[in-house]
């Protein structure tokens, strides 16, 4: 089949979170397809992994060169100044669309859905956010797909629910709102939905009852990610991702201010590595002055974090979607202690393969267990490993995709 991938960023480096569900997905069905992608180029994606967003964009083009047939990147326009996106946020109050649905319109991007239309004659178009279906008028009769990497009305719906500013909660809810209205009627105008979980399959399925709705779940490369049983552990604990993501930056907000403390009364010799770019200030100034709590920032090559950590930690309470960090964490054989929320649409078992924690006292307990029972750790860490291998592998999750484009 000759497809069209329509994206909202680059999928390159894959790296964490969207980057890394883009990445894995697009060179799965470009092993079994011809793949031709049309992205934009999100710079802010870009920076904190390269020299420059220059360099960035190179190094991807040539690296997803091996896999698609053609590539076309176009600049977000909302990267044109720096308050780009306020503006459209500012102006999306006043307009019959939300925000989500305006940030990607683009005459550039358009253009290029046309020029490739009238080049090559695709037998399916996939769109891999709802923001993209702005473009989908363009695209005729041709089969398309779309994929939910959350169901985005759902996690402002929540999101509002959580703030304390009034303010957000309104804007919050009213996008909210909105976005649901939009994916309700839109929707179903796709030949399939598909969702990183069950859960958000069934969210969509009661937003939207007449789309067709299949679960395409995140994965994970378990030949990269793969313990290490020759390295020797250390009294150290771990939290990785992106940290301007704003339920990243309240994890590591609740680590610092609710976990750490007691953990630390607890067990003095231990270490806290938070990994990810963009951390917030704030978390920066309070591990400034405590010599074992450690924020990194961008870390390239995680590796020795991931081999010698006893524990990774993920109270992440917010947020849509599979969270790629724990499907990371489970295929390097983690010992994981996580808030259910950060595990949704995961089939992990309490006390099997993950623990659940919610407060810092209960994330101390089990981390108290972890650390002092070797023989719980080590059934942990073996049970994560396994359901990485048998549910999570991308080479499945990309034949079950191919088999859903085939039909």
């Amino acid at each position: 089949m000759k497809i069209l991938w329509l994206s909202h960023f680059i999928p390159y480096p894959p790296k964490g979170g969207v980057l890394q569900r883009g990445y894995h997905l697009v060179k799965q069905i470009a092993e079994r397809h011809e793949v031709h992608l049309l992205a934009f180029n999100q710079k802010d994606l870009l920076r904190p992994l390269f020299n420059s967003v220059e360099e960035g964009r190179e190094e991807a083009v040539q690296h997803l060169s091996e896999y698609c047939k053609s590539i076309e990147i176009v600049d977000l326009p909302c990267d044109q100044n720096k308050w780009g996106k306020h503006r459209v946020a500012i102006k999306s109050l006043f307009t019959s669309e939300p925000y989500t649905m305006n940030w990607l319109k683009s005459e550039a991007y358009a253009e290029s859905i046309k020029a490739l239309l009238a080049k090559h004659q695709f037998d399916y178009i996939h769109f891999d956010t709802i923001s993209l279906a702005v473009f989908k008028d363009i695209c005729g009769d041709i089969p398309t797909s779309l994929d939910h990497h959350n169901i985005e009305s759902h996690m402002l719906l929540r999101r509002a629910q959580k703030t304390n500013n009034l303010l957000k909660k309104l804007y919050f809810r009213q996008e909210g709102v909105r976005l649901e209205k939009y994916e309700k009627k839109h929707c179903p105008e796709f030949s399939f939905n598909f969702t990183c979980s069950d859960v958000d399959s069934e969210r969509l399925r009661q937003i939207s009852p007449q789309s067709k709705v299949f679960t395409i779940p995140n994965g994970v490369d378990v030949d990269f990610f793969k313990p290490n049983n020759e390295a020797k552990k250390e009294r150290r604990l771990i939290f990785i991702g992106r940290l301007n993501w704003y339920p990243n930056t309240e994890a590591v907000r609740f680590i610092a201010k609710e976990i750490w403390p007691v953990v630390k009364a607890k067990h003095p010799d231990l270490t806290f590595d938070i990994i990810g770019a963009n951390p917030p200030q704030d978390l920066v100034e309070i591990a400034s002055k405590d010599s074992k709590l450690n924020v990194h920032g961008f870390v390239d090559d995680l590796s020795y974090y991931f081999d010698t950590a006893l524990c990774y930690v993920c109270p992440i309470k917010d947020g849509g979607g599979t969270k790629l960090k724990i499907l990371d964490a489970l295929a390097c054989g983690k010992a994981i202690v996580a808030d259910e929320i950060a595990c949704e649409g995961i089939e992990v078992t309490n006390q099997k393969d993950v623990a659940f924690a919610s407060s810092g006292e209960e994330y101390s307990d089990a981390i108290d267990k972890i650390l002092s029972d070797e023989t719980y750790r080590v059934s942990l860490e073996e049970n994560a490993r396994k359901l990485a291998v048998d549910k999570y592998a991308f080479d499945s999750i990309g034949q079950s995709l191919s088999d859903l484009f085939e039909s």
